[in-house]
């Protein structure tokens, strides 16, 4: 027998919500935003633009499926199946931090205000979302390569763009870098700013960034299976060395990195507050993602 379908909604809230969580009252929200030089008008506009397009999604769900909306903070607590339907109405972020939790679940990302300049994974409006969801089996889906670090005591967290490994504070950083698979042998004990990770997706963000600094590396595609890594300001000393600090990653290939600090966070997509904290001594191991984000294109 097959499972009912479930078409899950993923949003943020609004500007416009944490304003009033902030300031209690509308009036007191405009006065806030006129000493800005900003109106209330405008954020209201972005806010019924997404509450617009959620909707539209809502009532395109086929009457015999399922349906529920999780907002970005809970997305680690939802409790997601094989079987839904994830439309996404934000921007190209929200795709990336919904990401992590999917496994084989096929994604559409809604623009909630289509214009001149579309988002890379949010490619479409409600009205062609709907559309989608009439007849899901018909997208064209892109499978986009993903990230994962896992530590030694088995926690582990996948990421759509970059994973970052660094201090807690962006201080300095030590720890003792290795290079797995073909470049196995290699290694380096290094004090730098951190290190990112990087899939062919966030290769046009934090990554292509460094990536110009350094002379323009070629960076993977979105679909690659490719990581293209860079440790970021490395300090030479007469015990860290500075000569492992950019390269790529494909297949068995994994980048270690062995804390001498008292700890390292690790995260993804920007999200520091879902976190892993590695410990002195604790080995992070950085390679391809098991899993790939199936999104409709």
């Amino acid at each position: 027998m097959s499972l009912r379908r479930r078409a899950v909604v993923v949003h943020r809230r609004t500007e416009l919500d944490e304003l009033l969580d902030r300031h209690g009252t509308r009036g007191q929200a405009e006065f806030f935003l006129r000493t800005r030089g900003r109106t209330l008008d405008d954020v209201q506009r972005r806010h019924d633009a997404v509450a617009s397009a959620r909707a539209s999604v809502a009532s395109a769900v086929p009457g015999d499926w399922a349906f529920a909306e999780v907002e970005r903070a809970d997305l680690g607590r939802f409790l997601w199946a094989p079987e839904d339907v994830v439309v996404v109405v934000g921007q190209d972020g929200l795709v990336a931090n919904v990401a992590k939790y999917l496994d084989g679940q096929p994604v559409i990302g809604v623009d909630p205000e289509p214009g001149a300049n579309p988002g890379v994974l949010v490619r479409h409006d409600a009205r062609s979302a709907a559309r989608l969801l009439a007849a899901p089996e018909r997208a064209h889906v892109a499978h986009l390569t993903t990230v994962r670090a896992a530590l030694d005591d088995g926690q582990e967290l996948t990421a759509l763009n970059e994973v970052f490994v660094g201090h807690p504070s962006h201080q300095s950083a030590r720890y003792r870098l290795e290079l797995g698979g073909r470049d196995g042998g290699r290694s380096e004990r290094q004090s730098s700013s951190g290190l990112i990770v990087s899939t062919g997706t966030g290769a046009t963000g934090w990554c292509a960034s460094i990536a110009h600094d350094r002379g323009g590396r070629a960076l993977p595609g979105p679909t690659d299976e490719r990581l293209a890594w860079f440790v970021r300001e490395a300090w030479p000393s007469p015990s860290t060395g500075v000569e492992l600090t950019e390269g790529t990653l494909g297949g068995d290939d994994e980048l270690v990195v062995v804390v001498a600090s008292d700890e390292l966070v690790v995260f993804g997509d920007g999200m520091e507050s879902d976190r892993l904290i590695a410990s002195w001594g604790q080995e992070i191991r950085i390679g391809l993602g098991p899993r790939r984000l199936h999104l409709a294109v």
